[in-house]
């Protein structure tokens, strides 16, 4: 057994190495065939080598693992398309390069569920980067200085979803507006997005400061995609008078 042992660590086979005793008394026991045996090991690898491939991706992605669909409140939003809501999570769009609009005032659960349509996705095999807009774009423009433009941009249009939360936070400079549309050109009808905003299409054109790339932007994210718009007051406000009534 030792020498099998050895034999598994050199090739690298942990999730079979801790789980041969086990397996090896459970196949006698049940007289298992040889391959029967052969196949319960390979499941165990099988199986923490996905786990670590999921761990990974999520690592990179960037996700708050927080922030779930079994944690959301979708009683919160009740005018949303529920029936929508179970496609976006079925994450079919990323397979037909779609992208996802969430649209509504702070606090009324875009990010939340924009994060949790991307685990869902990292699941199912997909790689996801999540990025605040700013924190991109501010990225993009530091890259300019020490030669990491490029390396910075590729890394935005490489995942298969790339989630760009708070559109519209504020303005954009004319250089970090040329970033933003190099990135929605670059994966119009190749990759899938998903935005958040907590302003209307309307109210783009003053927040990009120039209305033809604005256009020209609007045009490439709506074009196939699903949109989402949340209704009512923040949820965190919410909480936080719920916290004060509480204490009366």
């Amino acid at each position: 057994m030792q020498q099998l042992e050895n034999k598994l660590k050199y090739l690298r086979l942990s999730a079979v190495l801790q789980s041969l005793k086990q397996h090896n008394e459970a196949a006698q026991e049940q007289q298992l065939s040889y391959l029967e045996f052969f196949e319960m090991l390979i499941e165990d690898e099988c199986a923490k080598r996905k786990a670590n491939v999921l761990r990974q991706r999520l690592v990179k992605s960037k996700l708050s693992t927080q922030k779930t669909f079994e944690n959301y409140d979708l009683n919160f939003q009740p005018e949303l398309d529920k029936k929508l809501v179970s496609e976006i999570r079925s994450c079919r769009f990323a397979d037909e390069r779609k992208n996802i609009i969430l649209i509504g005032k702070p606090g009324t659960g875009k990010t939340h569920l924009a994060n949790a349509v991307g685990l869902e996705a990292a699941a199912k095999g997909f790689s996801v980067l999540f990025y605040h807009l700013h924190t991109l774009l501010e990225k993009l423009a530091q890259g300019r200085a020490d030669n990491s433009h490029r390396r910075i941009m590729q890394q935005a249009l490489a995942p298969d979803i790339l989630i760009l939360d708070e559109i519209g936070f504020r303005s954009l400079s004319p250089q970090a507006l040329d970033d933003f549309f190099e990135i929605i050109r670059n994966r119009y009808e190749i990759k899938s997005t998903i935005f958040t905003s907590n302003r209307n299409f309307e109210d783009w054109g003053a927040i990009l400061g120039d209305k033809v790339m604005a256009s020209a932007i609007l045009d490439r994210i709506v074009h196939h995609a699903h949109i989402l718009k949340f209704a009512g007051d923040s949820y965190r406000i919410k909480d936080f008078l719920t916290q004060l009534n509480n204490l009366d």
